[in-house]
């Protein structure tokens, strides 16, 4: 009786083992279909858009970072929101206030000499030793004024003291020009005029636009 039941005990048990690597079997082979179907699938198509919108971010916010920060560049110099008489002949006119962005306030203008004779442009670079040594030739001198809350904004500066202005100008020659910017921290919102110096210049008022 006990061999009996050995010998039923182990078919049954053969028997359910070799259901059970047919299963196993039959099994393999459909996860190895799917798996290939969804790795050609949803995975790859991940890949590009994700790569698509990172650059596509990329280049707007270079786009913005050039149009807030660069000098020159969508100025109509037919504009004049200012003329300003400077000493022996040389005068500065005044294309564009604009307030960025990114907190700046970029003024945009002209430099002419309507003399007769070559002009020097060392003055324009104010008196402080170190900012006239770290940016000759320049118009790092120059300044904006908030009359109503009573402060004065001078052109921003690097860590090195480099001025965001235009810099190593060479002496104008008569009847030459020369473009300029300068950048300075923006004035509150509520600001809307401000008085603009340069040394050698006479002071104006300007309307900030943006």
């Amino acid at each position: 009786m006990s061999i009996r039941c050995s010998t039923r005990s182990r078919r049954v048990v053969a028997a359910v083992s070799l259901t059970a690597a047919l299963a196993l079997a039959v099994a393999g082979c459909g996860t190895d279909d799917g798996g290939k179907s969804e790795s050609n699938g949803s995975p790859s198509s991940a890949v590009p858009s994700t790569s698509s919108d990172s650059s596509d971010s990329s280049d707007e916010e270079k786009g913005a970072k050039q149009e807030d920060t660069a000098a020159g560049e969508n100025v109509d110099p037919n504009v004049k929101l200012a003329e300003v008489r400077g000493q022996n002949g040389v005068t500065l006119v005044v294309h564009q206030v604009k307030r960025d962005s990114g907190g700046f306030v970029t003024v945009q203008g002209e430099i002419k000499n309507e003399s007769g004779e070559a002009r020097p442009v060392a003055g324009w670079a104010g008196s402080e030793s170190l900012i006239v040594q770290k940016n000759p030739n320049s118009v790092a001198g120059a300044a904006l004024i908030d009359k109503v809350g009573k402060k004065r904004y001078y052109v921003l500066r690097d860590t090195e003291n480099r001025c965001l202005c235009t810099t190593n100008l060479v002496p104008l020659q008569a009847g030459k020009s020369a473009s300029v910017f300068m950048q300075f921290p923006a004035p509150p919102a509520t600001t809307t005029e401000v008085d603009f110096m340069l040394p050698t210049f006479a002071t104006t008022s300007l309307k900030i636009s943006g």
